[in-house]
Protein backbone atom coordinates (compact mmCIF):
# COMPACT_ATOMS: atom_id res chain seq x y z
CA UNK A 1 0.00 0.00 0.00
CA UNK A 2 1.38 3.39 -1.03
CA UNK A 3 1.00 6.31 1.38
CA UNK A 4 0.83 9.64 -0.43
CA UNK A 5 -0.15 11.88 2.53
CA UNK A 6 1.69 13.01 5.64
CA UNK A 7 1.31 10.65 8.61
CA UNK A 8 -0.11 12.52 11.60
CA UNK A 9 -0.25 9.59 14.00
CA UNK A 10 -0.14 5.83 14.27
CA UNK A 11 -1.28 2.99 16.52
CA UNK A 12 -0.71 -0.77 16.70
CA UNK A 13 -3.89 -2.67 15.86
CA UNK A 14 -4.27 -6.03 17.56
CA UNK A 15 -6.31 -8.88 16.08
CA UNK A 16 -9.04 -8.46 18.72
CA UNK A 17 -9.38 -4.75 17.82
CA UNK A 18 -10.29 -5.33 14.16
CA UNK A 19 -14.02 -5.06 14.87
CA UNK A 20 -13.62 -1.79 16.78
CA UNK A 21 -15.29 1.14 15.07
CA UNK A 22 -12.97 4.04 14.34
CA UNK A 23 -14.53 7.41 15.28
CA UNK A 24 -15.28 9.71 12.40
CA UNK A 25 -13.23 12.52 13.95
CA UNK A 26 -10.09 10.37 13.88
CA UNK A 27 -10.48 9.18 10.31
CA UNK A 28 -12.72 11.60 8.39
CA UNK A 29 -11.35 10.59 5.01
CA UNK A 30 -12.06 6.90 5.53
CA UNK A 31 -15.76 7.41 6.22
CA UNK A 32 -17.86 5.99 3.38
CA UNK A 33 -19.73 8.56 1.32
CA UNK A 34 -23.51 8.56 1.31
CA UNK A 35 -25.09 7.26 -1.88
CA UNK A 36 -26.40 10.05 -4.13
CA UNK A 37 -29.63 9.81 -6.08
CA UNK A 38 -29.18 9.77 -9.84
CA UNK A 39 -30.27 13.04 -11.49
CA UNK A 40 -32.02 12.30 -14.78
CA UNK A 41 -31.32 14.73 -17.62
CA UNK A 42 -33.40 15.01 -20.76
CA UNK A 43 -32.12 12.82 -23.60
CA UNK A 44 -33.54 10.78 -26.44
CA UNK A 45 -33.41 7.54 -24.43
CA UNK A 46 -35.96 8.77 -21.88
CA UNK A 47 -39.12 6.74 -22.39
CA UNK A 48 -42.45 8.44 -22.73
CA UNK A 49 -44.65 7.93 -19.64
CA UNK A 50 -48.27 6.94 -19.97
CA UNK A 51 -49.49 10.41 -19.00
CA UNK A 52 -48.02 13.81 -19.84
CA UNK A 53 -49.07 17.29 -18.76
CA UNK A 54 -49.33 20.13 -21.21
CA UNK A 55 -51.28 23.07 -22.61
CA UNK A 56 -53.15 23.90 -25.81
CA UNK A 57 -52.89 27.31 -27.50
CA UNK A 58 -55.18 28.76 -30.15
CA UNK A 59 -53.79 30.62 -33.18
CA UNK A 60 -56.33 32.66 -35.12
CA UNK A 61 -54.72 34.06 -38.24
CA UNK A 62 -56.39 36.09 -41.01
CA UNK A 63 -54.42 33.95 -43.48
CA UNK A 64 -56.42 30.85 -42.54
CA UNK A 65 -60.14 30.29 -42.49
CA UNK A 66 -59.90 27.95 -39.50
CA UNK A 67 -57.86 28.34 -36.31
CA UNK A 68 -54.76 26.32 -35.44
CA UNK A 69 -54.62 24.53 -32.08
CA UNK A 70 -51.09 23.94 -30.79
CA UNK A 71 -50.66 21.36 -28.02
CA UNK A 72 -47.33 21.08 -26.18
CA UNK A 73 -46.92 18.19 -23.74
CA UNK A 74 -44.24 18.21 -21.04
CA UNK A 75 -42.40 15.55 -19.07
CA UNK A 76 -41.47 16.08 -15.42
CA UNK A 77 -37.96 14.83 -14.60
CA UNK A 78 -36.80 13.97 -11.04
CA UNK A 79 -40.30 14.50 -9.71
CA UNK A 80 -40.51 15.08 -5.97
CA UNK A 81 -36.85 16.07 -5.58
CA UNK A 82 -34.99 19.38 -5.50
CA UNK A 83 -33.87 18.68 -9.07
CA UNK A 84 -37.42 18.53 -10.46
CA UNK A 85 -37.55 19.93 -13.98
CA UNK A 86 -40.34 20.29 -16.51
CA UNK A 87 -39.25 19.92 -20.11
CA UNK A 88 -41.24 19.93 -23.39
CA UNK A 89 -41.54 16.44 -24.82
CA UNK A 90 -43.80 16.64 -27.89
CA UNK A 91 -45.89 19.10 -29.91
CA UNK A 92 -49.00 18.67 -32.05
CA UNK A 93 -50.89 21.07 -34.32
CA UNK A 94 -54.51 20.39 -35.24
CA UNK A 95 -56.86 22.29 -37.54
CA UNK A 96 -59.78 21.81 -39.91
CA UNK A 97 -57.67 23.43 -42.60
CA UNK A 98 -55.89 20.65 -44.50
CA UNK A 99 -54.16 22.97 -46.98
CA UNK A 100 -50.85 23.00 -45.07
CA UNK A 101 -51.11 19.52 -43.56
CA UNK A 102 -47.77 18.24 -44.92
CA UNK A 103 -45.48 20.98 -43.62
CA UNK A 104 -47.34 21.12 -40.30
CA UNK A 105 -46.79 17.39 -39.69
CA UNK A 106 -43.14 17.65 -40.77
CA UNK A 107 -42.50 20.67 -38.54
CA UNK A 108 -44.12 19.14 -35.45
CA UNK A 109 -42.18 15.88 -35.85
CA UNK A 110 -38.88 17.71 -36.16
CA UNK A 111 -39.61 19.93 -33.14
CA UNK A 112 -40.70 16.93 -31.07
CA UNK A 113 -37.42 15.18 -31.95
CA UNK A 114 -35.49 18.28 -30.86
CA UNK A 115 -37.42 18.38 -27.58
CA UNK A 116 -36.60 14.73 -26.83
CA UNK A 117 -32.94 15.21 -27.80
CA UNK A 118 -32.43 17.39 -24.72
CA UNK A 119 -30.09 20.29 -24.18
CA UNK A 120 -31.01 23.89 -24.87
CA UNK A 121 -34.20 23.92 -26.99
CA UNK A 122 -34.91 27.64 -26.60
CA UNK A 123 -33.15 28.38 -29.91
CA UNK A 124 -36.30 27.17 -31.69
CA UNK A 125 -38.08 30.35 -30.62
CA UNK A 126 -35.72 32.72 -32.40
CA UNK A 127 -35.46 30.50 -35.47
CA UNK A 128 -39.23 30.32 -35.94
CA UNK A 129 -39.86 34.00 -35.15
CA UNK A 130 -37.35 34.97 -37.86
CA UNK A 131 -39.45 33.37 -40.65
CA UNK A 132 -41.15 35.97 -42.87
CA UNK A 133 -44.04 35.40 -45.26
CA UNK A 134 -43.26 36.81 -48.76
CA UNK A 135 -46.93 37.80 -49.05
CA UNK A 136 -46.63 39.95 -45.92
CA UNK A 137 -47.46 39.49 -42.27
CA UNK A 138 -50.47 40.49 -40.19
CA UNK A 139 -51.47 42.03 -36.89
CA UNK A 140 -52.87 39.70 -34.26
CA UNK A 141 -55.23 40.70 -31.46
CA UNK A 142 -53.67 43.42 -29.33
CA UNK A 143 -51.82 45.10 -32.19
CA UNK A 144 -48.78 42.80 -32.17
CA UNK A 145 -47.26 42.30 -35.61
CA UNK A 146 -46.55 38.77 -36.80
CA UNK A 147 -44.41 38.39 -39.95
CA UNK A 148 -45.79 34.89 -40.68
CA UNK A 149 -47.85 32.05 -39.27
CA UNK A 150 -44.60 30.23 -38.42
CA UNK A 151 -43.45 33.26 -36.44
CA UNK A 152 -46.65 33.15 -34.39
CA UNK A 153 -45.98 29.47 -33.75
CA UNK A 154 -42.58 30.52 -32.40
CA UNK A 155 -44.32 33.07 -30.17
CA UNK A 156 -46.56 30.30 -28.81
CA UNK A 157 -43.55 28.12 -28.00
CA UNK A 158 -41.88 31.12 -26.33
CA UNK A 159 -44.98 31.66 -24.20
CA UNK A 160 -44.97 27.98 -23.17
CA UNK A 161 -41.26 27.92 -22.32
CA UNK A 162 -41.75 30.99 -20.12
CA UNK A 163 -44.62 29.26 -18.36
CA UNK A 164 -42.52 26.19 -17.45
CA UNK A 165 -39.48 28.28 -16.48
CA UNK A 166 -37.07 27.60 -19.34
CA UNK A 167 -37.23 31.21 -20.57
CA UNK A 168 -37.35 34.44 -18.60
CA UNK A 169 -38.14 37.99 -19.65
CA UNK A 170 -35.04 40.22 -19.52
CA UNK A 171 -35.24 42.67 -16.65
CA UNK A 172 -34.31 46.33 -17.08
CA UNK A 173 -31.43 47.64 -15.01
CA UNK A 174 -31.80 50.59 -12.63
CA UNK A 175 -30.38 53.07 -15.17
CA UNK A 176 -32.94 52.07 -17.82
CA UNK A 177 -35.80 52.18 -15.31
CA UNK A 178 -34.74 55.66 -14.20
CA UNK A 179 -34.48 56.87 -17.81
CA UNK A 180 -37.93 55.50 -18.67
CA UNK A 181 -39.47 57.11 -15.57
CA UNK A 182 -37.92 60.49 -16.43
CA UNK A 183 -39.08 60.32 -20.05
CA UNK A 184 -42.58 59.31 -19.01
CA UNK A 185 -42.84 62.15 -16.47
CA UNK A 186 -41.56 64.73 -18.97
CA UNK A 187 -43.93 63.51 -21.68
CA UNK A 188 -46.94 63.53 -19.35
CA UNK A 189 -46.07 67.05 -18.15
CA UNK A 190 -45.77 68.35 -21.70
CA UNK A 191 -48.99 66.66 -22.79
CA UNK A 192 -50.84 68.08 -19.78
CA UNK A 193 -49.54 71.58 -20.55
CA UNK A 194 -50.57 71.38 -24.20
CA UNK A 195 -54.04 70.10 -23.30
CA UNK A 196 -54.87 73.09 -21.06
CA UNK A 197 -56.79 75.90 -22.84
CA UNK A 198 -54.79 79.11 -23.12
CA UNK A 199 -57.80 81.39 -22.50
CA UNK A 200 -61.47 82.03 -23.04
CA UNK A 201 -62.79 84.85 -25.23
CA UNK A 202 -66.38 86.06 -24.95
CA UNK A 203 -67.65 88.43 -27.60
CA UNK A 204 -71.00 90.15 -27.70
CA UNK A 205 -73.28 89.55 -30.65
CA UNK A 206 -75.78 91.90 -32.24
CA UNK A 207 -78.70 89.58 -31.59
CA UNK A 208 -78.13 89.55 -27.86
CA UNK A 209 -76.17 86.28 -27.86
CA UNK A 210 -72.54 85.52 -27.20
CA UNK A 211 -69.81 83.93 -29.29
CA UNK A 212 -67.54 81.73 -27.18
CA UNK A 213 -64.18 80.61 -28.52
CA UNK A 214 -61.13 78.93 -26.98
CA UNK A 215 -57.74 80.47 -27.65
CA UNK A 216 -54.57 78.45 -27.98
CA UNK A 217 -53.73 74.97 -29.20
CA UNK A 218 -55.51 73.33 -26.30
CA UNK A 219 -58.95 74.12 -27.70
CA UNK A 220 -58.92 71.10 -29.98
CA UNK A 221 -57.86 68.82 -27.16
CA UNK A 222 -60.54 70.26 -24.88
CA UNK A 223 -63.22 69.54 -27.43
CA UNK A 224 -62.25 65.86 -27.65
CA UNK A 225 -63.80 63.38 -25.20
CA UNK A 226 -61.56 61.95 -22.53
CA UNK A 227 -60.06 58.64 -23.54
CA UNK A 228 -59.70 55.66 -21.32
CA UNK A 229 -56.43 55.55 -19.39
CA UNK A 230 -53.88 53.06 -20.68
CA UNK A 231 -50.47 51.82 -19.64
CA UNK A 232 -48.74 54.00 -22.24
CA UNK A 233 -49.53 57.46 -23.65
CA UNK A 234 -52.23 57.49 -26.36
CA UNK A 235 -49.83 59.10 -28.85
CA UNK A 236 -47.23 56.32 -28.57
CA UNK A 237 -46.19 54.43 -31.70
CA UNK A 238 -45.14 50.84 -32.31
CA UNK A 239 -41.72 49.72 -31.08
CA UNK A 240 -39.81 47.58 -33.57
CA UNK A 241 -37.98 45.75 -30.79
CA UNK A 242 -40.82 44.64 -28.48
CA UNK A 243 -43.78 45.20 -30.87
CA UNK A 244 -45.58 47.36 -28.30
CA UNK A 245 -47.21 50.74 -28.86
CA UNK A 246 -45.02 52.52 -26.32
CA UNK A 247 -42.59 54.72 -28.32
CA UNK A 248 -42.69 58.46 -27.62
CA UNK A 249 -40.69 61.32 -29.19
CA UNK A 250 -38.88 63.60 -26.76
CA UNK A 251 -36.26 66.17 -27.85
CA UNK A 252 -35.77 64.48 -31.19
CA UNK A 253 -35.22 61.02 -29.65
CA UNK A 254 -37.56 58.03 -29.83
CA UNK A 255 -37.80 56.12 -26.53
CA UNK A 256 -39.82 52.99 -25.81
CA UNK A 257 -41.48 53.11 -22.40
CA UNK A 258 -41.80 49.31 -22.37
CA UNK A 259 -38.36 47.90 -23.19
CA UNK A 260 -36.18 51.02 -22.97
CA UNK A 261 -35.11 51.03 -26.63
CA UNK A 262 -33.96 54.49 -27.69
CA UNK A 263 -32.91 56.05 -31.01
CA UNK A 264 -32.03 59.65 -31.78
CA UNK A 265 -31.96 61.47 -35.11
Amino acid sequence: MKISKKIKGYAVVKPEDTTKVVPAAEAPESAPSMPMAEVIQMHEKVERPETLIGATYKIKSPLFEHSLYVTINDIVLNQGTEYELRRPFEIFINSKNMEHFQWIVALTRIMSAVFRKGGDVTFLVEELKAVFDPRGGYFKAGGVYMPSIVAELGAVIEQHLKMIGLLHDPELDEHQKKLIAEKRAAYDARSKKNSEPAGLTVEGAGNGGFNVSFAGAGAEAAAKPATEASAFPPGATMCHKCNTSAVIIMDGCATCLNCGYSKCG
